[in-house]
Order: structure tokens, then sequence, then C-alpha cells
């Protein structure tokens, strides 16, 4: 047999603002189409009609163009294998219905929600199942005319799958090995309500995954409990050849404590789940985004990369080829892996190294325009070369080295108490004589000529720099002296000399 093309998909709901855990999901299927030379499919699975979000489609999409994840067919990019859409595929879903009705695969069942909940009360641990079905009011247990009747007059009902008991199902999964079920401890799941004329998740899934030709199934370990009922789909159908391989990734840990990381957690603790910012429809609320956080997209990839997969070497910092190269789905582990937010700021900053002066300078200029600094590129680019080591996001280097732009008006107590000496305010005039006096302000002559300056007066070095920091930066922070007086040039350096001995003397 050929080998089949390898095709994956990703399948949101657009009930809101797409998960972190979601985005790690999308990352692996892309990184193992990349490899393989296959297919990403984005499919929209808007079934659930009460639960659908204005705007939070969208919201997925340029989730993904921020990131750099590009689909190659699906809602918004096109394909063969149209519509990407489950809402507009129902008339493919209902021809799929009625092949199981055919086949004795399925039933129809009438049972109200009041009947079922009366079921559930009179017997514990109730379940739609082979032992309880045929008490129930169903296609199985009903007259062919009456169901009929039923159907005509527009009664409401639901398709269910029947589930033939005491069958172990194999699941086989690409991360955890072999997997089995016995049947009878699955119940008799809904595929299909008249109400809306609409699929369930497990039918829509199955009967899209085939047509589409979907290699490989790679989600969250929180459908693993529906892999066989999946697996029994696809035999249902005949369609056992076509079967995709499974991987069910480890869930998403919250980085302190048990459980599946929430949006709470997040709160909680100060960190974004979300991709972008998300602006609630319903209820008007704003949870942060990675994007408007500060983070950089390749720092969040890669950060989500490592979350519950390892190259197998010490490998830490890797580009999105990188990844590609070295993905392995055999590679992922079992157990759920902790979001450790510390170590994605830790990311950011890595990838802030690695970024060129010129290209932060750039992420840096709207922040300094905010504070209204206009600025040229070229000191900007200089600032973000000293001073870009010190700071985890862009947006901290405002606090960082805002001095370079706004000479101090205060001067901090701890560090006048602590460098400014009894013989500062006459140094630093002294200081302030003879930098004025130069004509070449350029850093190394600065330095050439205040070190000889020092030795040949016989000035305590410590307490000449401490001062002079003082006088520029107003408190006792910033890089190497001579770069900070180079920025800012003779005449800025000088009159903030000369300002802070008239205000410390």
């Amino acid at each position: 047999m050929a080998e089949r093309k390898v095709r994956v998909r990703f399948a949101p709901s657009p009930t809101g603002a797409l998960h972190i855990g979601g985005v790690r999901t999308a990352l692996y299927n892309y990184l193992f189409a990349r490899q393989h030379g296959g297919d990403l499919i984005f499919r929209i699975e808007d079934t659930d009609s009460n639960r659908f979000v204005p705007g939070a489609e969208e919201y997925i999409i340029e989730s993904f163009k921020w990131l750099g994840i590009k689909f190659d067919e699906g809602v918004s990019f096109g394909g063969n294998y149209g519509p990407y859409r489950q809402s507009e595929r129902r008339d493919i879903y209902k021809k799929y219905v009625n092949v199981l009705l055919d086949n004795g695969k399925a039933y129809i069942a009438f049972d109200t929600p009041e009947e079922l909940e009366a079921k559930r009360k009179e017997v514990p641990n109730f379940q739609y199942d082979a032992s309880t079905r045929n008490s129930m009011r169903n296609s199985l247990t009903m007259p062919k005319e009456e169901v009929d009747k039923l159907i005509a007059e527009g009664t409401q009902y639901v398709v269910r799958f029947k589930i033939e008991p005491n069958e172990d199902v194999h699941v086989h999964d690409i991360i955890r090995g072999e997997v089995v079920i016995n049947s009878s401890i699955l119940d008799d799941k809904v595929l299909y309500k008249s109400a809306d004329e609409l699929p369930t998740y497990h039918l829509a899934n199955i009967v899209d995954d085939h047509l589409m030709e979907v290699s490989h199934v790679i989600r969250g370990e929180e459908w693993l409990p529906s892999a066989p009922l999946h697996v029994l789909l696809y035999r249902a159908f005949g369609w056992e050849d076509t079967m995709p391989e499974f991987a069910h990734l480890p869930l998403l840990l919250k980085p302190d404590g048990n459980g599946k990381l929430s949006k709470r957690d997040g709160d909680r603790l100060g960190f974004p789940v979300f991709p972008l910012e998300w602006h609630d429809p319903k209820t008007g609320e704003v949870s942060s985004g990675y994007r408007e956080s500060g983070y950089l997209p390749e720092a969040v990839i890669n950060f989500l990369a490592l979350l519950g997969w390892n190259p197998g070497n010490d490998q830490e910092i890797m580009s999105l080829d990188e990844l590609v190269k070295l993905f392995d789905l055999h590679r992922c582990s079992k157990a759920g892996a902790k979001f450790d937010y510390e170590k994605g700021k830790w990311f950011n900053h890595e990838y802030i190294l690695m970024k060129s002066d010129e290209e932060i300078a750039g992420l840096f200029m709207p922040i300094l325009k905010e504070h209204g600094i206009e600025a040229p590129m070229e000191t900007v680019v200089t600032v973000v070369g000293l001073m870009k080591g010190r700071v985890s996001f862009i947006k901290e280097l405002w606090d960082t080295c805002k001095f370079f732009f706004v000479a101090p008006t205060e001067y901090d107590e701890k560090t006048v108490k602590k460098r400014w000496k009894e013989d500062s305010t006459v140094r630093m005039t002294e200081l302030a004589d003879l930098l004025e006096s130069l004509d070449d302000f350029s850093l190394a002559h600065q330095e050439e000529v205040v070190m000889k300056w020092i030795e040949d007066h016989g000035y305590h070095m410590g307490n000449i720099m401490n001062a002079f920091r003082l006088t520029l930066v107003g408190e006792g922070k910033g890089p190497h002296m001579f770069d900070i007086s180079a920025v800012l040039g003779k005449e800025e350096t000088v009159r903030r000399m000369r300002r802070a001995v008239e205000v410390l003397k």
C-alpha cells in the first residue's frame, strides 16, 4: 500500500479566545506537517450554535498570523476539500447519519430531557447503552410506523450510535502506545440532533477527517476518552483502511499545584493564557494576551514547543525551522507539563538579546513616542545596545533607560547620602569645566582625559565616578559612565552636571 500523504488538522470551536493549550496543539500539528512535507488544515467546529461567540473565529486566525503558524488550507485559506466550517456541511453529515441508520449501526431516540433526567434519578450511574436502551423510547423498541409518524409530525429526536457491548477496542496512540478500552463502559453517544439538524462533535469529526483525508489526529489528552468511540465509528462506516493515527498530547498544568492550566491561574499569578488580548463581547471583560504583554512571537513558539516535548538534547533556543527539523511525536511526554511562565519570560529575554539593536530600537520607538520623546534613530539604537541585556520585555526599556532621554529633576535620597561627598560639589564643577573644554567628546577621548585628570590630582576614582553618575542619572544605576555621557553629548552632559551641583550643594 502506498504511503499516505501527511495531512493534519487544527479544528477549534469559535466559542471565545484561543487558550494557549490550543496554540500548542496547533504548533505541534504544524511542526509535524512541515517535517513530513504534509498539509495543515484549519477547520472550524461550530456545530454547537448556542456557544458561538462573534469575533472568535477572526481572533483565532489573527493569533496564528501573529505567531507565524501558516495553514495550507481551510477556513479563509481555501482548498479542495471544503467547506471547512462544519455549519456549512449539514447535508454531508445528514447523508452519513442515514448510512449508519440504514446499516443498523445507529438508531433514533425520542427520549425527552425530562425523561432522561427521571431515569438518572431512578437508576444510579445511568448511561444510555446496551443494558438500558431496550427500556427507552427509541426505534429499537418502537414499531416503525410509530417512529415514522413521530418524525413526520416534527417530534424532536436524536440519533444515537449503537455500541455492541463487551468488545475490546484497541486504540494505537503514537505517544501512549496501545490503549485498550472495553466497549461496555461506553454509552450510545448522540451523533445527530433533529432540533438544529446538526451533528455532534463525534460524527462531524470522523466524517470530516475521512473526507479531508486526514492521516494523523494530534490533539489534547482530554480527547483520549473519545478515541475508542471514534475507532468504532470508523469501523461502522467500513473506513478502517483510512483511519488516522492518533497522538494525544499531555495536558498543560498549573504552574503551582495540580490540575489543568486555566485562565484563573493566569489572572492569579499575573501571566497571559491567550495569545492576543481578548475582549469578551458578552461580559465586556478584557483578558491579557502574549502579544500585548510584550512577548515576541518567536519566544512564545519556542517556549510552548518545549512544554511536553524535548529535542533529546540540552538545546533550548530553537527557531521555527530548527523545531521543524527536530520535532518528533515519540519524544512527547505522557505526563502533563507544568506551565512555567517564568521560563516564558526567560525565553523573551533571550530573543531580545538575539535581535539586532536596530530591530529592538524600531519596537522601542513607539514607546518613546508615547512618553513624548522624539529621538534620532541612531541614538535609540545605541541606547538599546547598551541596555537590552537588562530587560525581559521591550516595554521595560523605558524605566531602565529613560535617563538617556529625560534629565533628572530630583536625585535619589539614598544615593545622595551615600555617594555625594563633602568635596563632590567642587569636584563636579571641576569635571564639568574639564568636559566643556573638550573638542573631541568621543567615548574613548573623554575616558582618557578624565582618567588622567583623576590620576594627576590623586582623586578617589570611585567617589568621582559615583558623583558623576548621580549628576547625569539622578540615581546609582546605568551602564558605563562614558557610554552615558557620549550618548548625551557635551552640552547636555555639562548642563546636567551644573544643575546637580546647584541642587545638591
